[in-house]
C-alpha cells in the first residue's frame, strides 16, 4: 500500500493537466495510467516505422490556446519545460475538387478581400461576424477553464443583457441555421459549417449554433496550432511540470476500483491488487456510462442519469500513412493549412446528404480532412518525408454488421477515402506511400475504455442539455460525484467538452476550493 495526498487514474491530458496543478499546489500526486505509455488521446507515436511521428487522436490544439494555462503559462510549460506551438499565417482552408477555395488567414482584412471574390455581399458580413465573434471570446472563454455555472443560473444571467440573450439564443441554434441566417454563398457556408462539423457535431443539429459563431473569432484571434513534435508534446510537458513539482506518472497501472471508505474516495485499486491510498481525495477520468464500474457505491439514481448520456452522433476512421516524400496539394503548397477540408460539394444540399448516411450507419468517404504534418513540422519525419493524417467521419455502429464489423472493413472504407484524397493531392500514389494504419471507431474505443465510449474522442455530446453545468448531467456537473466525498472526475466527457481544452484545471480549481487552497496564489507562485 502506497500512501499520497491525491492519486489520479488516467493519464490522458486532462488528467495529467489536474495532476501537475495539484503538484504546483505543494501535494503529493500521483498519476496511474493504464496504458504502456501517457497522453491519452494526446499521444505522438513512431506507430509504424522509426522516425516517423504520428498523432495518434488529437492532431490541431484550437480551443486550449485561450486557456490561461498556456496564455500566463501558469505551469511554466512554454517558458520552463519545452512546449513551443506552431502557428502557421493560414489556419483553415478548404479546397474543391476543381480548384476553388476558401481560406481563412489569421489576417481579417485579408480573408475578407479573399471572400469579396467570390462574394462581395458576404464579404463584409463575414468581416461584421468576425469582429462580433472576437468581441464575445473573453466572455466566453472565460467561463471554459473553471468551473462552470449551475444551468440555471448560467441561463439566468445570460438572459440579462442583449449580448447574452444573443449567445443564448446561438447556443441553442444549429449551426446550418446560423450560417443561413447571415451569408449567402454556399462555399462560405460549406466552409463554416464543415470546419464546425470537426467537433463530431451534425451541421443541422440543435445546439451546435455556437461554434459556428465562435470559430471565426478563435481563427482570427489565436490562430490554429500543433505542438513542435506533435500533438503529444503537450502531454510530456505536463509530465515534466508533475515531476519537477514532486509528483509522480506511473504507466501499465490499470485501475480496477475507486476504494471508497466511510462515503469517501479513499484511494485506488489497480487489477493485480495493489492500492494507492489518498489523504485528500481521487481525480478519475471515468466516463458517466462506466462509473458503476469503478464506483458501485454511487448512488442509483446518479448511475442510471450517468448511463443515460448521449454520445456524439457520429466518429472517424483514422488513416495514418508514411511517405517517401512530402504531399503536393493539386492546387499549390501555399494553401495547406494547418486545418485542410477537402470537398467535392457545392451546395449545403449535397452536403448535408452526405451527413445523413452517418446517422444510418453508413460512411461518406466525401467527408474527409487531412494532409501532411511535415509541412509545418519537418521535425516529425526523416528529411522530406512525410507522415499523413486523415480524417474520415464514420459511425460507430455500423450497418448492416454493427460495431463488430469494423474490423473486417476498415481498410475497404479506408481505400475509398484514399481515393477521394488522391482528387487533392498529386503525389498521394501507392509509390509514395511507404507503410500504413488504419484506426476505426472501435479501436478508439478499445484504445481508452473508460474515455472514448463508443468511439468518441470527444467524451459525449456537445449538445446544450450536456453543456455548462449539465455536462454530462446536473448530478456531476460540478466534477464531484454526489455522496462519495474526494472524488473528482476529469476528461473529455466533463465541461467544458471534448477536444484539446487543458479541461483539467476546471478540476484543479473545484478541487483547491473545497481544500481551501487559493488557487490564484498557487498559479502566481513562479516555476
Amino acid at each position: 500500500m502506497s500512501e499520497y495526498d491525491i492519486v489520479v487514474m488516467g493519464g490522458g491530458h486532462n488528467g495529467l493537466v489536474a495532476a501537475a496543478y495539484m503538484a504546483k499546489a505543494g501535494k503529493k500526486v500521483i498519476v496511474l495510467e493504464r496504458k504502456p505509455h501517457y497522453g491519452g488521446g494526446v499521444s505522438t507515436r513512431e506507430l509504424i516505422q522509426p522516425g516517423f511521428w504520428h498523432d495518434e487522436h488529437s492532431n490541431v490544439h484550437i480551443m486550449i490556446q485561450g486557456n490561461p494555462m498556456l496564455r500566463e503559462d501558469e505551469l511554466g510549460l512554454l517558458g520552463k519545460f519545452g512546449l513551443e506551438y506552431i502557428y502557421p499565417e493560414l489556419p483553415h482552408a478548404s479546397i474543391w475538387e476543381d480548384g476553388t477555395m476558401v481560406r481563412s488567414w489569421r489576417d481579417l482584412d485579408r480573408t475578407c478581400e479573399e471572400i469579396a471574390m467570390f462574394s462581395p455581399r458576404d464579404a463584409e458580413a463575414y468581416r461584421k461576424f468576425a469582429t462580433a465573434s472576437m468581441a464575445a471570446l473573453p466572455m466566453f472563454m472565460s467561463g471554459l477553464y473553471a468551473p462552470p455555472f449551475p444551468m440555471g443560473a448560467f441561463v439566468a444571467m445570460m438572459d440579462q443583457s442583449d449580448e447574452g440573450r444573443f449567445l443564448l439564443d446561438v447556443m441553442q441554434r444549429s449551426a446550418l441555421d446560423v450560417v443561413n441566417q447571415y451569408f449567402e454563398s454556399d462555399l462560405l457556408r460549406l466552409h463554416i459549417v464543415r470546419m464546425v462539423t470537426e467537433n463530431l457535431q451534425m451541421p443541422d443539429e440543435l445546439g451546435t449554433g455556437m461554434g459556428a459563431f465562435l470559430m471565426p473569432g478563435i481563427i482570427h484571434a489565436y490562430g490554429c496550432s500543433m505542438p513542435k513534435g506533435g500533438s503529444g508534446q503537450l502531454s510530456h510537458a505536463l509530465v515534466r511540470a508533475i515531476e519537477h513539482f514532486g509528483g509522480e506518472v506511473r504507466c501499465n497501472a490499470e485501475v480496477r476500483r475507486v476504494i471508497v471508505s466511510g462515503g469517501k474516495a479513499a484511494g485506488l485499486e489497480l487489477i493485480d491488487g495493489e492500492t494507492f491510498m489518498a489523504k485528500d481525495g481521487v481525480i478519475g477520468a471515468i466516463h458517466p456510462h462506466v462509473l458503476r464500474k469503478f464506483v458501485a457505491e454511487t448512488p442509483e439514481p446518479v448511475l442510471e442519469r450517468a448511463e443515460r448520456v448521449t454520445q456524439s452522433t457520429f466518429s472517424i476512421n483514422l488513416t495514418h500513412l508514411t511517405l517517401k516524400e512530402r504531399l503536393r496539394l493539386k492546387v499549390g503548397n501555399e494553401t495547406n493549412a494547418m486545418m485542410t477540408e477537402l470537398m467535392d460539394f457545392y451546395t449545403m444540399r449535397d452536403m448535408l446528404l452526405e451527413y445523413d448516411k452517418l446517422r444510418r450507419g453508413e460512411v461518406s468517404e466525401r467527408l474527409i480532412a487531412g494532409g501532411d504534418n511535415t509541412i509545418f513540422d519537418p521535425s516529425r519525419a526523416p528529411e522530406g518525408a512525410g507522415v499523413f493524417y486523415g480524417v474520415n467521419f464514420a459511425p460507430y455502429d455500423l450497418w448492416p454488421g454493427g460495431p463488430a464489423s469494423w474490423d473486417e472493413c476498415k481498410e475497404e472504407i479506408a481505400d475509398k477515402a484514399l481515393a477521394q484524397y488522391r482528387k487533392f493531392y498529386a503525389n498521394l500514389d501507392d509509390d509514395n506511400i511507404t507503410g500504413r494504419l488504419i484506426r476505426s471507431p472501435l479501436d478508439h474505443e478499445r484504445d481508452s475504455p473508460a474515455s472514448f465510449l463508443k468511439g468518441d474522442i470527444h467524451g459525449c455530446a456537445p449538445f446544450f442539455y450536456q453543456s455548462v453545468g449539465h455536462r454530462p448531467t446536473p448530478d456531476l456537473g460540478s466534477f464531484r460525484v454526489p455522496q462519495i466525498d474526494g472524488l473528482y472526475l476529469v476528461g473529455p466527457f466533463m465541461h467544458p467538452g471534448g477536444g484539446v481544452f487543458g479541461a483539467g484545471r476546471a478540476t484543479a480549481i473545484q478541487m483547491m476550493d473545497d481544500l481551501d487552497i487559493e488557487f490564484d496564489k498557487v498559479c502566481g507562485e513562479r516555476v
